[in-house]
């Protein structure tokens, strides 16, 4: 029985090849995007699902209160060893602090390796919390003695190639010694530990005299704090516990700390503590998933009910002879379902064509493998299931109730066949969804065209960012090697600093007292740390004042717009003579300049008060203003005169623009995301057109016909047949507008600098799907109108 369905329905799909075909192409786009949202989606909510007792793993994160409040993913170095030794929440704890920018050299080897923040120091029980075993399955991994690592298996053939890796020694940053004594198993692509090696936390004082110490002066967002905590516990009442822990060892901050526990879950689906993606865009992927899915339902549906006038014979005599509703139904919906399936395959397929290209956008390893295992082929199934009940079932209903008299005299009427307002209900959906991705793709775009062309308040072109090893060098030869720089004919500007204006990636916040005050402002100061010529190299507009002048002790240093406005100063040269100090008054001078404000970090966030002054010991790179006619020769010769002050170390160097691009990588990616999915809403709608102006012009043959005979002309066919798309796609748009103002409008709120949503962009949209869709109907219409009536006239 069900194989003579199957023939039937393959047979059926054969006649109707042109509609057929759409209604495949429509689905395969409709499966493909579903199944590359699924992968997408499940990737991310798998992040180290892997780890034992992972449901009792918990991040120490803080929220700091001065003037608003700011969200770290750390806590004081001084905190974990405080929770261990006054209470007993936890089962273990473990500090790990991630370190970058790095050296690592093996000399018997020759080999000089630059470690871009894949180096952690961890105290021993992080492999008590967490499951990284070693390669031999053992979890007891020796990293207990100062100057000793595990690394991964990778790293081991990298550094060692087929030697034992174990007992062996490398140098790291051209100061310690480290002994390997074990290899840890690769670890699993959905791990928030991309490290590759890891190092005994009592090594990092070599490194870090702050983040190795019971400091509770501050925050380094280098430092991180696990605990695996005793089975069923009380978080809220843990949390209630250690609210007193800022009274007790920060009580003269005016940096308000709060202490509150992440659960490991939550760590990578929070950006608000630095995770690597929301909640909230995995359902947004998920939502337009569903939609474009939906519209090629919408299209089968349209299409299918379309078709029914041509079809009525065929149902008619098959009722005639003998069957019933429910063979009728489940006749269709075996079409529908072997339809649904061939889409599937070819779905499939584009994924297999699609998923480099995805992967290359988001940085991600998502593999068709994926797809092999239980849940995804379960995902699978219930989705062709899915889309077979709700795109066939409405059409087979409808085929199924066709009276068999009216069916052979060819006398059925638009309720029918579904009638005709339900097909345009369907129509204006698909277009209303296509109008809030195209409106939704120009405003992603205008703001990151109006986050990296404007202003920023300092020149970020031409700049090249060289790093500056700190180890065993003096300040004078850093000095030193600046001159020598600056006399480079390709060289413009080049001063000394921590890093440029902009650094998102290299925050200073500390507590200021201004004006001579015992107590700190309300609010806390960003450090940019430079020599006399950084606000020059990076052209920082003075508005009063002076520079700087250097000298052997610091006692001059420039401020910005925003400090005047938070001490209440409204003529900036009033700040001139006034003292400042920071870092809890360690760091003392007198203001001798106010530059003009600058985004000190993305448009997400606000401008602070800049605090600029030469902290020579915090100086970690140049900033070179370089002549772009001249740009290589001038990077070979830095290369070459950096090399011969640091032999050691290998030379890299960054353009300042790349940098500021970087932040903005998350709004690229969503940006490149919704460009792929507008275009394929508008190729689905096409489709659908395309069918649906078939089906139309096979309606309207004999009124075109009459039309003609009583004297219209081309235009005039042509309004008849299009009119009726053109209403639709301008109701469309008035049900779309407000909906994607709202989304869009919710989404730019998150930057404090935006772009605005101008009426021209509905316009745009709404007027490019008005265009494509004349231009998917031209050849049908044209065709349709230009036709010889008296034909028509005959064949009805």
């Amino acid at each position: 029985m069900f194989k003579n369905q199957l023939k039937i329905a393959l047979r059926s799909l054969l006649k109707r090849k042109v509609f057929s075909l759409i209604n495949i192409v429509g689905l395969a786009i409709g499966f493909g995007c579903a199944i590359i949202v699924f992968l997408f989606v499940s990737h991310h909510l798998s992040y180290d699902k892997f780890h034992l007792n992972g449901d009792r793993i918990y991040r120490f994160v803080t929220e700091e209160q001065l003037d608003g409040i700011h969200y770290s993913a750390s806590v004081p170095p001084g905190f974990a060893n405080a929770f261990k030794e006054d209470y007993a929440y936890a089962e273990k704890m473990a500090k790990v602090v991630y370190w970058g920018d790095e050296v690592l050299t093996i000399e018997d080897r020759n080999l000089k390796i630059n470690m871009d923040e894949e180096v952690r120091f961890v105290e021993a029980d992080f492999f008590n919390i967490f499951n990284f075993p070693l390669i031999n399955g053992s979890h007891e991994v020796p990293l207990n003695e100062p100057n000793t690592a595990v690394i991964t298996e990778d790293m081991a053939e990298r550094l060692f190639g087929q030697e034992e890796p174990v007992g062996k020694a490398f140098l790291f940053g051209n100061k310690e010694l480290i002994t390997v004594t074990g290899v840890l198993k690769e670890f699993p692509v959905t791990s928030d530990f991309k490290s590759s090696i890891f190092i005994s936390f009592p090594t990092l004082k070599s490194f870090s005299r702050f983040m190795s110490s019971e400091s509770w002066g501050g925050i380094s967002t280098n430092l991180m704090c696990f605990g695996l905590l005793h089975p069923n516990q009380d978080i809220e009442a843990i949390e209630k516990s250690i609210v007193a822990y800022p009274e007790k060892f920060r009580p003269n901050s005016k940096n308000k700390h709060v202490y509150k526990l992440q659960p490991l879950s939550e760590m990578h689906l929070n950006t608000t503590y630095g995770g690597g993606i929301n909640r909230s865009t995995l359902w947004i992927f998920s939502l337009i998933g569903v939609f474009i899915l939906g519209m090629a339902c919408i299209n089968f549906v349209n299409i299918s009910t379309g078709q029914s006038l041509y079809r009525s014979k065929e149902v008619g005599m098959r009722k005639v002879v003998g069957g019933v509703k429910t063979q009728l139904f489940w006749q269709f919906m075996i079409e529908t379902l072997l339809t649904g399936f061939l889409a599937l395959l070819a779905g499939i397929g584009l994924c297999f064509l699609v998923l480099p290209w995805f992967n290359s956008v988001f940085e991600l390893t998502l593999s068709m493998g994926s797809l092999l295992n239980i849940v995804a082929i379960g995902f699978i199934l219930a989705l062709l299931g899915l889309v077979t009940f709700f795109a066939g079932s409405y059409p087979g209903v409808l085929m199924a109730r066709v009276a068999p008299i009216s069916a052979l005299k060819n006398q059925l009427s638009a309720n029918d066949i579904g009638g005709s307002n339900t097909r345009k209900v369907l129509v204006i959906a698909q277009f209303t969804i296509a109008i809030i991705l195209i409106v939704g793709t120009v405003v992603v775009n205008k703001q990151l065209s109006y986050a990296m062309t404007s202003d920023l308040g300092y020149d970020r072109s031409a700049v090249v960012m060289v790093e500056i090893p700190t180890n065993d060098v003096l300040p004078v030869q850093v000095e030193g090697l600046k001159e020598r720089l600056s006399k480079f004919s390709g060289v413009e500007k080049i001063s000394r600093c921590l890093a440029s204006p902009g650094a998102a990636y290299l925050e200073w916040s500390t507590s200021v007292q201004y004006n001579n005050k015992a107590e700190a402002e309300e609010f806390s100061i960003m450090v940019k740390a430079g020599d006399k010529d950084y606000v020059d190299t990076f052209g920082i507009p003075l508005v009063a004042g002076r520079h700087f002048v250097e000298k052997d002790t610091l006692d001059e240093v420039m401020v910005n717009e925003t400090f005047a406005r938070k001490v209440g100063i409204t003529n900036v040269n009033d700040l001139l003579g006034k003292q400042i100090a920071i870092n809890s008054g360690r760091v003392k001078a007198s203001i001798v300049g106010v530059v003009s404000d600058f985004h000190d970090q993305s448009f997400e966030g606000s401008i602070n008060p800049v605090f600029i002054g030469p902290l020579v010991d915090v100086y970690n790179e140049f900033a070179i203003k370089i002549n772009m006619a001249q740009a290589s020769q001038t990077l070979s010769d830095i290369e070459a005169e950096w090399t011969k002050l640091f032999p050691e170390f290998v030379f890299n160097y960054d353009f300042l623009d790349e940098r500021v691009a970087e932040q903005y990588q998350k709004e690229q990616q969503f940006l490149s995301l919704t460009k792929a999915f507008s275009l394929l809403a508008i190729l689905i709608g096409c489709l659908g057109v395309y069918g649906l102006i078939s089906f139309f012009i096979g309606q309207k043959t004999k009124e075109i016909g009459i039309r003609k005979v009583l004297g219209s002309n081309l235009g005039q066919i042509l309004k008849l047949l299009t009119k009726d798309f053109v209403v639709m796609i301008l109701l469309a748009g008035a049900i779309a507008s407000p909906i994607a103002w709202l989304v869009m409008n919710r989404w730019l709120e998150s930057y404090q600098y935006r772009t605005q949503i101008s009426w021209w962009v509905f316009v745009l949209a709404i007027g490019g799907v008005i265009l494509i869709t004349m231009t998917t109907m031209a050849y049908k219409t044209i065709k349709a109108a230009n036709a010889d009536p008296v034909k028509s006239l005959r064949a009805e």
